[in-house]
């Protein structure tokens, strides 16, 4: 059962966590990594590196020769998969174990009955853990499917039995929608996980999400290390988590710590595992799911107990008995976490590619950032969005709350758009901060917020813009062409942020028509004080060719200068000119040359990190001609459908 080096079946920060905690108990370390990831973090932080395949993870990460052939190669004598990719993949724990790797994860029959939540529905009623009435038998034709969710009531709850992450999902509130329901919820889950079986249950209006953390031992050793309360979501994927959860008190988690433990050892579960509950306002809690292996949200259980998970991981696969006995187990404090996520929150999340100019992670008493940035990283499509973990802990929930804000201000992130206003407007929403937001909160009281809508760029980061960008230029020697030897006239300044273009005329004084603005201090690590209106002020700053990023808090704009520059000719909406918004593949065209389509009409469709975009038009008219097929991959701002005006 002893293993001296352990191959990291994963990429990200997952990856570079594991390597942390695996070398501080003494074991050499290996990284593997798709070409797309050659330069990346957890690839120079590990012992020894392979490089496993292309980029596309079907070829690279989801390869399970490739893994064991990398394992061959170096000796590695155990792997750990980290979450994602094949964490839960039964397949991957058995070939593991038959060429005599150890698999630092539970029993391959544990991942194959909670894999499936038809099967463990049933496992977990006959263990007495509550669970959502519903249905989950083996007849899946469509009459069968009707007439139990006739039985089970509305709203009903329609899922994919492999799913997870929110495909293969539906809620249903009208008994007409049913069959349709059905059916979009079979297919997406065939598309998805290859297997069409789905379950029903009666949907549990507003809960809460909570999850209890597990541990099992090879001694017959299971315990519960608290709960984590992850209601903040949006379609069905977490936003914010946090430990302990405001809707528990000590009675409660007893009886879901008990609930979680009896459905443990229902599967004689070994390792790090996860009972997810739907917790209603009434104390009542039903089961949802167990995710076998390690959670993202992780950390706030390690911050809330002390204890190192992934050591605890390693302990365990290594045949030591658990660290710690329930009594032992204590809570203190409280730990909050967000998902620093490459997406747009204002244009429907949209997934962003590019290259990270630089990045900053925020540090500080109580503040923890998990992460796999290096500056000059490459985000592509290839992979799930999520950039970092950020984590705050604090003696009370607010101060770890207050820590968090200031913690996600804080983080530089320059180069591609992310979700920091995003996350810091959830967390100071009078809503969160009551602690009694559900699953609804982000499609509800959330749902008007301004962060979900496109940046105003402030007038003073349009200004302070100009000075800084005269200033590189002096410091450059390109003088400031606006002087005459009168002392008077003005330099016009072409910028854009955005849609936006503007021209502002910089003067001896500042920029003509700004506000009272000066700038104080450019140091070349990026750091920036300006003083607006007699208030002195921090900003962050840097610059990449005609590009100057600008920080304030959450506010990050991108300019770019186009003083010498000749018309670009860039499309703006209404232009007919459909253009890919990120890097991805195509996966659908529904339209061909001489097609008549109405504005709104979705055109193609495009899959980048995971996540389908349907592509619309945007006006009325013809489709001239259509530069793209069904399988091709595509780049951000590449022409796909051009849609002429029908006169």
């Amino acid at each position: 059962m002893s293993f001296e080096k352990i191959l990291i079946a994963n990429r990200g920060e997952i990856a570079c966590r594991v390597i942390v905690s695996a070398q501080s108990l003494g074991y050499r370390t290996v990284a593997v990594f798709s070409e797309a990831d050659a330069g990346a973090r957890h690839v120079a932080l590990a012992d020894e590196a392979v490089c496993i395949g292309p980029a596309t993870a079907a070829r690279s990460y989801l390869n399970i020769e490739a893994l064991l052939d990398a394992c061959r190669r170096t000796g590695a004598d155990a792997v750990h998969p980290g979450y994602g990719f094949l964490s839960e993949n039964a397949d991957f724990a058995e070939a593991c174990e038959a060429a005599g790797v150890t698999f630092i994860g539970p029993p391959p029959a544990a991942i194959r009955l909670m894999g499936s939540k038809r099967l463990s529905k049933i496992a977990m009623q006959e263990a007495g853990v509550p669970c959502v009435p519903g249905y989950q038998g083996e007849a899946q034709d469509d009459d069968t499917l009707i007439r139990e969710a006739q039985r089970v009531g509305l709203p009903l709850m329609i899922k994919a039995s492999a799913g997870g992450g929110g495909r293969g999902m539906r809620v249903v509130t009208d008994a007409a929608e049913i069959p349709a329901q059905l059916k979009s919820a079979r297919q997406e889950a065939k598309s998805s996980f290859g297997n069409d079986e789905l379950i029903l249950e009666r949907a549990v209006v507003n809960p809460r999400h909570v999850e209890i953390q597990v541990f099992g031992d090879r001694h017959g050793n299971v315990i519960h290390l608290g709960e984590r309360d992850c209601s903040v979501q949006r379609r069905h994927q977490k936003v914010v988590e946090e430990a302990p959860s405001p809707a528990v008190d000590q009675a409660l988690r007893e009886r879901m710590g008990e609930a979680a433990v009896n459905a443990a050892r229902a599967c004689d579960y070994v390792g790090a595992g996860t009972v997810e509950f739907l917790l209603g306002d009434d104390g009542d809690f039903f089961f949802l799911e167990m995710n076998t292996r390690l959670q993202v949200e992780h950390p706030v259980t390690e911050l809330v107990t002390g204890q190192d998970l992934v050591a605890w991981q390693l302990r365990v696969a290594a045949g030591e008995p658990l660290p710690l006995a329930q009594a032992q187990v204590t809570l203190t404090g409280h730990a909050m976490e967000v998902r620093l996520y490459a997406e747009d929150p204002a244009r429907d999340y949209l997934p962003q590619t590019g290259t990270v100019e630089r990045w900053r992670p925020a540090s500080g008493d109580g503040v923890r950032v998990d992460h796999g940035l290096v500056d000059g990283a490459e985000v592509g499509s290839h992979y799930d969005p999520m950039l970092a973990k950020i984590i705050a802990f604090g003696a009370s929930r607010d101060e770890a709350r207050r820590r968090l804000i200031r913690a996600v201000q804080d983080t530089e992130l320059m180069g591609l758009d992310d979700n920091r206003r995003f996350l810091a407007a959830i967390l100071a929403h009078p809503g969160f901060a009551d602690g009694g937001a559900t699953t609804a909160f982000i499609g509800g009281d959330f749902a008007d917020d301004p962060a979900l809508q496109p940046l105003a760029v402030p007038e003073a980061l349009w200004a302070l813009a100009a000075l800084v960008l005269s200033r590189c230029d002096a410091a450059a020697g390109r003088g400031y062409a606006g002087w005459h030897s009168s002392g008077l006239g003005a330099q016009p300044l072409v910028l854009a942020a955005g849609e936006e273009e503007r021209t502002l005329y910089l003067t001896p004084d500042g920029v003509h028509g700004g506000p009272a603005l000066t700038l104080d201090r450019l140091d070349d690590d990026g750091d920036l004080v300006a003083t607006l209106d007699g208030v002195r002020r921090r900003y962050r700053w840097w610059r990449q060719g005609p590009l100057l990023w600008l920080q304030d808090g959450t506010t990050r704009v991108a300019f770019e200068e186009r003083t010498h520059r000749a018309g670009a000719g860039a499309e703006g909406p209404g232009s007919g000119q459909l253009k890919a918004p990120m890097d991805g593949a195509v996966i659908e065209v529904n339209v061909a040359p001489g097609d008549t389509v109405e504005k709104g009409q979705t055109l193609a469709v495009l899959e980048a990190m995971k996540m389908e975009h349907a592509l619309k038009a945007d006006r009325d008219g013809r489709v001239e001609r259509v530069e793209a097929r069904a399988g091709d991959q595509v780049k951000r701002q590449q022409l796909l459908i051009v849609v002429e005006n029908e006169l």
